[in-house]
């Protein structure tokens, strides 16, 4: 007997609600996370792991498309090596899980989980580079690692993440900075094109820079509750780390240089993003690119001759594509209930098919980012599903930069920015001294954050709107995940 809608398809908290709830929801009724027996530590679950796997394909791909190559180093680091870049170690220290023991014996350093991999990285480079001919070092490693966090929400801030980082080993100072801005601009890509998230692209102020970075690069985002997520970093750490741990080369002319070190990365945040750009009050909204399940199928009265295989041959037919498709026969579900559940849990397009549409020649194609729901011819219908899927993404990405720029504003003065900060949070642009005593006081009257210098800068003033010297920079502001 079919089980009933309501026994499976529960009540989200509404996002205008309490949107932190309704986040915590969503992750949970679709399945993606658990809560592990460690505080902050978070179980991704097959449906949440499998829309990782799919960033890391895309990443995957374009980091060797130019050129990188995958390799992994320790998880332990002594805590020797982490002291060796002063600026860096302070900025880590707070966050840092330490290993004392090995069995039942004291160690006699301690060990720290990797927060980020620099000082490891960087440790084994001084041994491995000797010439100029052996630049540059194009290595990115995907793991997970460790900052004991206060306070985490699964994906946002949890303590321990998973993601990617890059670290490269350049000549001259021009190829590192052009290697930080390249990657920068494939995450950009990633987010876009994959993701369906616009974003602003720019410059981290002194503050806000990676501990020990000359500059750091960023992507940040907008959720529909007006605060920005960073969604991906790029940094140009000149040669900082490499004077540091005695990173050399034997140049060109016979003397002995130092090389310039970039990193980056983007970690599993990035579904944290994708949740909350895109999904809505019915569940999730998944941009087909990177839906674990791009398609599913529904067989309607599946008992009738007929429907199932004319079910299962739409199936191949969209397999052949390489279209991510899912055949759902369980008979113990209505056709009621699986609308309601894959609707939760976003999949981009339901294909309905029955002895009706069987004798139409169609099937019935609904799409889950705007309910659109139209009978579609079996002739050609692989291809049609196909452009179909791409005019999915093209709207969610619409739709989500709408949505950015409508909340996105500028103001005339400290006073305004603080009221229409308070009543329609989003991105605030404005004018900027540059230093950093003025960017600290904003951060402690209103718990705002420069976000970044934007690439593309516009002209609002030649006042900073917050103290009233002279103004150096156009900034985007925002609270922030």
């Amino acid at each position: 007997m079919a089980k009933k809608n309501n026994d499976f398809v529960k009540d989200i908290t509404k996002m205008e609600d309490d949107f932190p709830q309704w986040y915590t929801d969503v992750i949970k009724k679709t399945d993606m996370v658990d809560y592990s027996p460690v505080k902050g530590f978070m179980v991704i679950k097959p449906y949440g792991y499998a829309i990782w796997e799919n960033i890391q394909s895309f990443l995957d791909k374009r980091f060797k498309e130019t050129g990188h190559e995958n390799c992994y180093f320790p998880l332990l680091i002594p805590e020797s090596l982490l002291n060796k870049e002063k600026e860096h170690v302070e900025g880590f220290a707070p966050e840092v899980a330490w290993v004392t023991h090995g069995g039942e014996n004291k160690l006699a350093e301690r060990l720290c989980i990797r927060p980020t991999s620099e000082t490891i990285i960087c440790e084994m480079y001084s041994k491995w580079l000797t010439s100029y001919r052996e630049l540059p070092y194009l290595y990115n490693q995907w793991c997970s690692v460790v900052r004991w966090e206060k306070a985490t929400r699964p994906f946002l801030r949890t303590s321990e993440f998973l993601w990617q980082e890059g670290h490269t080993l350049h000549e001259t100072k021009e190829e590192a900075e052009k290697e930080t801005l390249q990657m920068l601009n494939v995450y950009k890509d990633m987010a876009e094109n994959l993701l369906a998230i616009p974003m602003i692209v720019g410059k981290k102020s002194e503050k806000e820079k990676f501990a020990g970075a000359e500059a750091t690069y960023t992507i940040e985002a907008l959720m529909h509750d007006g605060k920005a997520l960073q969604s991906g970093t790029s940094h140009n750490l000149a040669q900082h780390f490499a004077k540091a741990f005695d990173i050399n080369f034997q140049g060109r002319t016979g003397e002995i240089e130092y090389p310039f070190h970039t990193s980056w990365g983007v970690s599993t945040r990035l579904i944290g993003g994708v949740i909350m750009v895109h999904g809505d009050n019915r569940g999730l909204v998944l941009p087909p690119f990177v839906a674990p399940i791009q398609v599913v199928i529904i067989p309607i009265a599946q008992k009738k001759e007929g429907v199932l295989e004319k079910a299962n041959e739409i199936k191949k037919e969209l397999e052949v594509l390489g279209i991510r498709v899912k055949l759902d026969d369980n008979a113990n579900y209505s056709a009621g209930w699986k609308f309601n559940q894959y609707e939760m849990k976003g999949v981009p397009l339901r294909i309905e098919i029955g002895p009706r549409d069987i004798s139409n020649n169609v099937a019935m194609v609904a799409r889950r980012d705007n309910f659109e729901k139209e009978p579609i011819s079996l002739e050609g219908f692989g291809n049609t599903v196909k452009e179909l899927l791409q005019t999915v993404h093209n709207d969610m990405l619409t739709k989500a930069t709408r949505m950015r720029d409508e909340k996105t504003f500028t103001f005339t003065d400290y006073e305004d920015f603080k009221v229409k900060m308070e009543e329609t949070p989003g991105f605030a642009k404005g004018m900027w001294c540059g230093e950093r005593e003025c960017e600290e006081k904003i951060k402690d009257e209103t718990g705002v954050s420069i976000r970044c210098i934007p690439f593309e800068e516009e002209n609002l003033g030649s006042v900073c709107q917050f103290c009233g010297k002279p103004a150096k920079y156009m900034v985007y502001l925002a609270k922030s995940y």
